[in-house]
């Protein structure tokens, strides 16, 4: 995308916590105030273990980790990824440690630990649903401060079920554009996203059965309702010995 034409042709995806940390992570040399972003949903990390683990709850498997500190193995898609991110909540929280797994995206992550060779993963509800959903894992909490209810699954309840005092942040989905971008072609996607997606019947019955929370928003307004999960974020990884430029170097604040 950065490579690309600015003219609203080419369109990024993803993350936009993922898109404020890249400079901190050094993935890529990109600002998130260099694009505008349209965004469709918030996704929720679930702690999702294999069900023939000895696992049963979130207890169990923070007494494991306290037990074996750095033993017990995460799946996630990497540093600055969703499960990162979720593991590293549940670390702060619980004040343990683990041996994290890098795999190539967010469905091997899955994978592997449907397949036994990791014993966590933490990557996104959305990610986990269909092996939720066929017993293939077991969902031990989400990384949220409130329940998530899927179809066919049931009630997750919210890490804030076992730390009251941990206040997680909304990971908000969507597409960008760089700030560039044509002013004719911005004014298109702003009256799509007022018209069109915030009002799409097919995204809210998506996000039902997928664990997401339908929250479209845009421009100014999603910048603003991003911002907490970016600090938090970019100072986990720089508290990790992970960045390779410190938040406060790029004005990101500590939250």
């Amino acid at each position: 995308m950065l490579d690309a034409a600015h003219d609203g042709y080419t369109l990024a995806s993803g993350a936009a916590k993922d898109l404020g940390t890249y400079p901190v992570s050094g993935l890529l040399d990109t600002r998130i105030e260099d694009w505008k972003l349209y965004l469709a949903v918030a996704n929720q990390s679930v702690i999702g273990v294999n069900p023939d683990s000895p696992y049963k709850t979130l207890d169990d498997l923070v007494a494991a980790m306290k037990a074996k500190p750095g033993g017990v193995t995460v799946a996630t898609a990497g540093v600055n990824s969703s499960g990162f991110f979720g593991i590293e909540a549940l670390a702060k929280a619980a004040g343990v440690t683990y041996k994290h797994v890098s795999y190539d995206g967010g469905n091997p992550a899955v994978i592997a630990t449907v397949s036994g060779e990791t014993q966590v993963t933490t990557q996104l509800g959305v990610e986990q649903a269909d092996m939720l959903r066929g017993g293939k894992l077991r969902a031990l909490a989400v990384i949220a401060d409130s329940p998530l209810v899927l179809d066919g699954v049931g009630t997750v309840e919210p890490i804030t079920k076992w730390f009251p005092a941990y206040k997680p942040d909304a990971n908000y989905f969507g597409v960008f554009v760089p700030k560039d971008t044509p002013a004719e072609v911005t004014a298109t996607l702003d009256r799509v996203w007022t018209e069109t997606i915030a009002n799409s019947a097919a995204l809210k019955k998506y996000a039902a059965e997928r664990g997401a929370i339908f929250q479209p928003s845009h421009g100014d307004a999603a910048l603003a309702a991003v911002m907490p999960a970016v600090r938090s974020a970019a100072w986990v990884i720089q508290d990790g010995g992970k960045a390779k430029v410190s938040p406060d170097k790029l004005g990101i604040p500590r939250p």
